[in-house]
């Protein structure tokens, strides 16, 4: 039987959320053309505003709070280890700030 790939398993799995670079090269592997790419982990104070790694990491978050809001439950939403807590820390987004700083504009 053939082994699953690495971005399906542990192997491919980062502890603090999303994949590591094994998980990405075997997505890529597995899904040519694919364009995905590591988490934007900087610091928002330290990108520069409008810039590519900016607006992608505004997309992300806003993305993946709204899920967190209308698609998780209340015991997944307040599990401080559940994958979506876990990749909005990596990315560092604030959901509350973040919805309020885009409703504002």
């Amino acid at each position: 039987m053939a082994k699953t790939p690495a971005w399906q398993r542990k192997a491919g799995k980062s502890k603090s959320g999303g994949l590591n670079r094994k998980g990405i090269a075997s997505y890529r592997a597995a899904n040519p053309g694919s364009k995905l790419k590591m988490a934007v982990t900087t610091k928002p104070s330290k990108l520069k505003k409008g810039s590519k790694s900016a607006k992608r990491r505004s997309s992300f978050c806003a993305r993946m709070c709204g899920m967190k809001r209308r698609l998780t439950g209340a015991k997944t939403a307040n599990d401080p280890n559940s994958r979506i807590n876990k990749a909005l820390r990596k990315w560092n987004c604030n959901c509350g700030k973040e919805r309020a700083r885009s409703m504002s504009k």
